[in-house]
């Protein structure tokens, strides 16, 4: 059955940039489980569930079905407030020396930030001992962004990012 699964694309794109330094990406948060894995697992801590209720029913400790079933309802709820955070997604846009960071919530709302791109730093700031969060500064304003991405990957973007604004600058007809 997983062989049909389309895979999990990266949630950093390998190669976003043009040769003018414009981009366009979309930075989601990756998610192992796919929606058929999910009911797979779902429909097996279903079978079990009941196979463990019906036993304890059978040795008369009856009262226990009803924690089972909340169990297997507090998994789902688990999972389902995983798949929501999931659809967070945020776009990066670079052109015209303007960069857009359009982000979405796990209910839709969009947040939209601009930034002028030709002073832009593109740093990793230590976030705690162990991560560093990357953050976009420019003109005394600073964002951050990829914070759900793993801190390899944040150190590819801040990578990606440097790359497309040198490309940006050295242009011709950059100011």
């Amino acid at each position: 059955m997983h062989g049909t699964l389309p895979p999990d694309p990266p949630a950093v794109p390998t190669d976003p940039v043009s040769v003018d330094g414009e981009f366009d990406l979309v930075l989601r948060p990756h998610r192992s489980l796919s929606p058929a894995g999910f009911w797979v697992i779902m429909i097996i801590l279903a079978v079990w569930s009941f196979a463990g209720g019906i036993v304890f029913w059978l040795v008369g400790a009856w009262p226990v079905i009803g924690f089972v079933g909340l169990d297997f309802l507090l998994v789902w709820w688990a999972f389902k407030a995983s798949y929501g955070d999931g659809r967070t997604r945020e776009r990066l846009r670079h052109a015209g020396g303007i960069l857009t960071v359009e982000r979405m919530d796990k209910r839709g709302a969009i947040e939209r930030h601009r930034l002028p791109s030709h002073w832009m730093r593109v740093t990793l700031e230590p976030a705690s001992a162990s991560t560093k969060r990357l953050v976009l500064t420019s003109h005394g304003r600073s964002l951050v962004i990829g914070a759900f991405l793993p801190p390899d990957e944040r150190t590819v973007l801040a990578g990606l990012i440097a790359e497309a604004l040198q490309r940006a600058r050295r242009a011709p007809g950059s100011a």
